[in-house]
């Protein structure tokens, strides 16, 4: 089972960004926690992260052409206008599960709408490193229940 966790803008800066939103982890250890996680629960996850939204896309296109089981994805600010991230992922024929550091529905009012969550399976958001961890677990379970 392969699942490949995307981060988005400015993410790489977790446990220097906005402590008191996202805590003092960093996206390093957030990766370590969901491989390791990954492994006991018998899947292989690759995690990436950008600041470049072709790169992103690209990241994405990959994931089409190497037919991953599952795709979660913390799009940073990308979450609220990215068509082009959105329009990638809706080629996907995995399940997507869309995971926030924060509750990003009692944060900004611009960032209550996310243009991803239309075509997620699921979004779990405001529990830190545990919406990551949250996230996988449904991946996987998404996964099984397909199989």
């Amino acid at each position: 089972m392969k699942i490949l966790c995307l981060n988005g803008i400015n993410l790489n800066m977790f446990g220097k960004r906005d402590p008191a939103q996202y805590g003092t982890i960093t996206l390093a250890e957030i990766d370590a926690q969901v491989k390791k996680l990954g492994t006991e629960l018998g899947a292989e996850v690759t995690c990436f992260q950008t600041n470049f939204e072709g790169a992103m896309v690209e990241k994405i296109h990959e994931a089409h052409t190497e037919k991953v089981d599952a795709v979660m994805i913390n799009a940073g600010a990308w979450t609220h206008y990215s068509y082009g991230i959105r329009d990638a992922l809706a080629i996907l024929k995995c399940p997507i599960i869309e995971v926030h550091m924060s509750n990003i529905h009692a944060r900004e009012e611009f960032r209550h709408h996310s243009v991803i969550a239309e075509i997620a399976k699921g979004q779990i958001a405001g529990f830190g490193v545990g919406s990551y961890l949250l996230g996988l677990r449904a991946a996987v379970s998404a996964i099984k229940a397909a199989a």
